[in-house]
């Protein structure tokens, strides 16, 4: 059997359409897709990932602050460009433990999900 990751789904706050295709369409340029219609009383908002992944943000109320470590990573062509775009638009990047051949630090979207951002050096 082989697996691979199809889609990752997380929440964000009602009435935040805006904020939502703002930081993932606009600040970290994904292309954004139409939901299937079964699914328009969510008021999903789905992003294409390269590979054929996609990224789902779904709505639910906020539960409180979340300071855990789960996140998800996307890995982009050019971190360091990246990161000066989500600086310049005050968002605020927080580094880690290096990796050899992966540069990487997280930020969190407007709903507080954790997000890491690297590239992957051949």
């Amino acid at each position: 059997m082989t697996a691979r990751l199809h889609h990752v789904a997380i929440p964000r706050p009602p009435d935040t359409d805006a904020a939502a295709r703002s930081f993932y369409g606009e600040l970290l340029g994904l292309t954004e897709m139409t939901p299937p219609t079964a699914l328009d009383s969510l008021q999903v908002i789905w992003f294409q990932l390269d590979g054929g992944g996609e990224l789902h943000l779904f709505v639910e109320e906020p539960m409180g602050q979340d300071r855990s470590g789960r996140h998800f990573c996307l890995a982009v062509d050019d971190v360091e460009k990246l990161r000066q775009r989500l600086v310049d638009a005050g968002v605020s990047v927080v580094g880690d433990a290096p990796i050899p051949g992966r540069p990487r630090y997280f930020v969190r979207d407007p709903f507080g999900n954790l997000i890491e951002l690297t590239t992957i050096e051949a």
